[in-house]
């Protein structure tokens, strides 16, 4: 349902991505907080079910806007369009992204340049045109979504890999210049998770994936909920993940690399 107006009672949360994944389980996670919400997807049937499931469930405003975030045109689009909603968003997810599996040299041009807009293009012009009113108001909180891919290179995934150690080092800057604002900025990196990313990417069967336990997207939103409510920077669920994450500054960058392209492999 779309609305031209907010419950004041309730504050409001647009979150990318939101039709599966982590996207979908970090809207189920603010709906139960009872955050009002702007949904954003190109998939426009699973949107709608989402929004009619969380709307009767937990009895909030949910717009949704159908948007495919790699035309660069998307990150004004919705921003105009709430404006004109009169809906101010007290909580921006940038979650939305994806990645491509091979190497460099043999994987599509046009879906790498789709992947930067997604990924780093959009989140970056999202998080400027919403940051702007959030320090106005003097509080909101930011959510970006990168990866425990963040902290290494990533050979055959390497322009993936790059996408999100952007990510990480974007918002930890702007976290630390932001501070004293009200507004907080937190940094989700996640490892291998459970959902259909792999099997887009083409990399179900590499080394990091097949038949490895890997953590639920449910379990993931919920730390990464609590980290931004909390007002951590980096969060990075798992111990293991946070261990490789650390780690890494130790190693030599040149056996980082390699080590992290056996893990990519498939065979």
């Amino acid at each position: 349902m779309n609305t031209t107006h907010q419950k004041k009672s309730k504050k409001t949360a647009l979150i990318t991505g939101a039709a599966s994944g982590i996207g979908y389980e970090l809207a189920y996670i603010f709906a139960r907080n009872n955050y009002n919400l702007v949904l954003v997807d190109r998939n426009a049937i699973k949107l709608t079910e989402v929004s009619e499931k969380f709307q009767q469930e937990f009895a909030i405003i949910v717009k949704n806007i159908v948007k495919d975030l790699a035309l660069s045109t998307a990150p004004e689009e919705i921003f105009r369009e709430l404006q004109q909603a009169n809906i101010q968003v007290d909580a921006l997810v940038n979650n939305a992204g994806f990645g491509t599996y091979g190497l460099f040299n043999e994987t599509n041009l046009n879906t790498e340049l789709e992947m930067l807009q997604v990924n780093l293009v959009c989140l970056t012009h999202l998080t400027k045109l919403f940051l702007k009113d959030m320090v106005k108001q003097g509080e909101g909180k930011i959510l970006n979504v990168s990866s425990a891919a963040a902290f290494q290179p990533g050979p055959l995934m390497a322009v993936y890999f790059a996408t999100k150690a952007y990510v990480l080092s974007f918002s930890e800057a702007i976290a630390n210049e932001l501070e004293g604002t009200g507004v907080t900025v937190t940094v989700l990196c996640p490892g291998s998770t459970v959902s259909a990313f792999h099997e887009r990417t083409g990399m179900a069967d590499s080394n990091l994936v097949k038949n490895k336990k890997m953590m639920d997207a449910e379990t993931v939103a919920q730390i990464g909920y609590d980290a931004l409510m909390k007002g951590k920077t980096v969060v990075i669920p798992g111990f293991i993940n946070k261990l490789l994450a650390k780690s890494v500054r130790f190693v030599p960058r040149q056996l980082v690399t390699k080590i992290v392209r056996s893990m990519q492999e498939d065979k």
